[in-house]
């Protein structure tokens, strides 16, 4: 892939997951926020392309194995979202939520950040729960019925929800929720930082919660910019 300014931040990390290192990096969003132009978030942060382009080009030219996402039937995508990113997701929260009670009982009286902290991420770790719920018992069976449709050439069966356009909606809100929630945890952690007299569960929290916000990213991403476009533009195809 030639990477110009004028290619979306969503479009260089579609064509190679490991590109979302760069823009982490950097501090740009590129799963909910993944549709402007490089040239403009480059523009945003305040960081020079020529920078943004070397990294970007050192990644590709990589020999090391990459999933080429934007290949996989969208069944076979779903499946691998549910199994890798929201099984993550349900084994870390508990995790996350003993960590984040424990610094806060024991911590709080002096480092305030840490209550909320751990109320912030009970707050997301009940609506990620909600979510991954819904996705995995209303869309992505949908999105698996449009497929099997789709291969036997037939008409998909008018769901509850009409327009598969209303839960993706949905979802994508509920993924900027999260999204902007993780950001207030990051804020408030010095990004992920530590105090140096920290103990040792204080110091897992702060490296656990920023391996959960990564993870979420790609999870994202991976909905945002490449599953739920094609399941709209299949729906599409399976209603003419």
């Amino acid at each position: 892939m030639n990477i110009t300014k004028e290619n979306t931040v969503a479009e260089v990390v579609t064509n190679n997951i490991k590109t979302a290192d760069v823009f982490k990096k950097h501090g740009i969003d590129f799963c909910c926020g993944g549709g402007i132009t490089i040239k403009k978030a480059c523009e945003n942060n305040n960081i020079s392309f020529s920078d943004i382009e070397k990294e970007l080009l050192d990644i590709q030219n990589s020999t090391s194995k990459v999933y080429n996402y934007d290949s996989w039937q969208l069944d076979f995508l779903a499946d691998h979202i549910v199994n890798i990113h929201h099984a993550y997701v349900e084994e870390n929260t508990a995790i996350l939520l003993q960590y984040a009670a424990k610094v806060a009982k024991v911590h709080g009286h002096h480092y305030a950040e840490v209550l909320e902290i751990n109320r912030l991420f009970k707050e997301v770790a009940q609506e990620l729960a909600a979510h991954m719920k819904k996705e995995e018992l209303i869309l992505f069976p949908f999105i698996k019925k449009l497929v099997k449709a789709d291969k036997e050439a037939v008409k998909a069966t008018i769901p509850h929800f009409g327009s598969i356009n209303n839960p993706i909606k949905m979802m994508e809100e509920e993924h900027e929720n999260a999204g902007d929630i993780l950001k207030e945890i990051k804020k408030l952690a010095n990004n992920y930082t530590p105090p140096k007299e920290a103990c040792n569960t204080f110091k897992a929290l702060y490296a656990k919660l920023d391996e959960f916000e990564q993870d979420l990213h790609q999870h994202i991403h991976l909905e945002n910019n490449i599953l739920f476009p094609k399941a709209i533009a299949l729906e599409q195809k399976n209603s003419k």
